[in-house]
Order: C-alpha cells, then structure tokens, then sequence
C-alpha cells in the first residue's frame, strides 16, 4: 500500500539510497515524494538521475514541507544537524531516525518535534534482505507508525519493541552483525586458501555454506535450538568435533560476546555524544 507523504532524507548515504531504492521498489511512495538533501552536489545529483527525486544542498529547504523526515547522518554529524533543522519541521510531520545511538529524547529537543521514530536498519536492507528494529514516542499516531513500519517493511524485516533500551541492542546485534558476519568469512575463505583452494573457489565455497546453512536453520522445525543443528554435523571425533575444539580452546564464543558488548557500549557512548575512542579501537 502506497503513502501519501513528502519524504526529505537528510544524509545521502548508503543507508538512505538504500531506503529511496527499496520504497520505490515496493511501490511505497512515488520518486516525486522524495527530496535528499546533503552537501555534495555530485552525490545528491547521482542519486536524482537513478531515482527520479528530488535533491538539495540546503536542509532547511528539504524539511519545510516535508510530512516524514528521515535522518541518516553519521552520529557525529548529528550535533550540526539538529540546530539547522530545529523549529523548522510542520507540527504533523514525524521523524524517522536511523542514526545509531542518538535517543528520541535527544532527537525530539535538538528539533523542537516530540513525534519521533528511532530504528536501527543493517546493511542487508541495501538488497532488501535487512532487519530493523525500531520504536516510537509515546505521541507518534498510529496512522504515523504505520507509514514507518511500511518505509522500513521496504529494507526486509522489521520488528517493532515497544522499550527504547532495545535500539542500543539492537545496533550491536544485528546492525553491526554483519561486520562480525563478513569477518568469518574472510577468515574461513584465508584458512581455504592456506590449504590450497583458489580464492575464487574458497570464496564461493564459503559463501554458500554461509547462505545455505542461515536457509537450513530458517526452515528447520520451529522451536529449533542452534546447539541442536551443530551437533547433527558434530559426529563424535569427527572433523566437526576437532574444529569445534579449537574454536572452544580459543575462546571463540567469548571474543563474539565481547565483541558485540563493546558495541552496545560504543552505541550507548556516541548517544551521549562522547567522540573519544577505547585504547583498543585507537
């Protein structure tokens, strides 16, 4: 079902191409609703002549009559944004956030707008194949959640928490799950190559064990654990069972667990505005 809605995405990344191509895809809106606004002309430009928008190097402009603002600056991009746009958004227009650990609270006073959408989408959405969790202010109408959900429906999943706290999470799960995704593949496709495969091969090899092993798992009996399906391909002192002791012994499980809290901590970090780094990430 189509909106109605003008819709002025402030930041012409990735992650707004991706949303501009996913809901003219999905038939959610028209390229004629659409305005990107952002600083490089080249960019904005690119971007108008494959989808038909509209584009912008003046924020201000883009929001002044638009119904659905969808930010997509970096975090620490946000702090120039908010005090261009602030008190220039329409009463009955709601903002849409995809910008990690910025809070509705901090969204809704640097605005000057209480009706705010905060979700956390992950580079999946790019081919349509992404999950976003997102939640709403207490104000936003129901009429406006439904024009979100559709926006974000158009990037693959969405799930819906009715707890902000969740957002924080979610950004080191799932919105910063393909980094760590991305970096076992490259580590299985160089362990093939150690052993002798072309790259090309080790690389397609690892591919579709990676795809068809999600597909497996997604088509397997619900309630099914993952301990379960490991253990099908776990014969006792197989090859599985070998490998799997030397991922235990290295303390595989745990460098993934604090891995994906250092990013909840940095998430939580940059919604208070702090820009320093760890000793590690230096």
């Amino acid at each position: 079902m189509s909106i109605h809605q003008k819709i002025a995405f402030i930041g012409p990344g990735v992650m707004a191409e991706a949303m501009i191509a996913g809901i003219i895809r999905c038939g959610v809106a028209t390229s004629e609703q659409i305005i990107v606004s952002g600083p490089r002309i080249n960019r904005g430009q690119d971007l108008a002549d494959r989808y038909g928008i509209t584009s912008l190097t003046d924020n201000p402009s883009a929001v002044e009559n638009a119904d659905v603002i969808v930010l997509c600056v970096k975090p620490q991009q946000l702090k120039g944004i908010l005090p261009e746009l602030s008190g220039r958004l329409k009463s009955s227009a709601f903002v849409l956030s995809i910008i990690a650990g910025a809070t509705i609270e901090k969204l809704s006073q640097g605005l000057q707008c209480d009706n705010v959408v905060r979700s956390m989408p992950n580079t999946p959405a790019q081919i349509g194949e992404g999950i976003t969790v997102w939640t709403a202010a207490a104000v936003v109408s129901d009429a406006q959640r439904q024009i979100a959900r559709q926006m974000l429906g158009a990037l693959g999943e969405e799930i819906y928490l009715g707890e902000e706290y969740y957002l924080d999470m979610a950004t080191a799960l799932s919105g910063t799950g393909p980094a760590y995704v991305f970096m076992f593949m490259e580590a299985m496709v160089d362990a093939g190559v150690h052993l002798g495969f072309p790259r090309r091969i080790a690389e397609q090899l690892v591919a579709q064990t990676v795809r068809g092993s999600v597909d497996y798992y997604r088509k397997s009996e619900d309630p099914v654990h993952l301990a379960r399906l490991r253990n099908q391909v776990t014969s006792p002192g197989g090859t599985s069972a070998a490998a799997l002791y030397y991922l235990e012994k290295a303390g595989f499980r745990t460098a993934i667990s604090r891995a994906v809290w250092a990013a909840y901590e940095r998430s939580q970090a940059l919604g208070k505005g702090s820009q320093s780094q760890s000793p590690d990430e230096a």
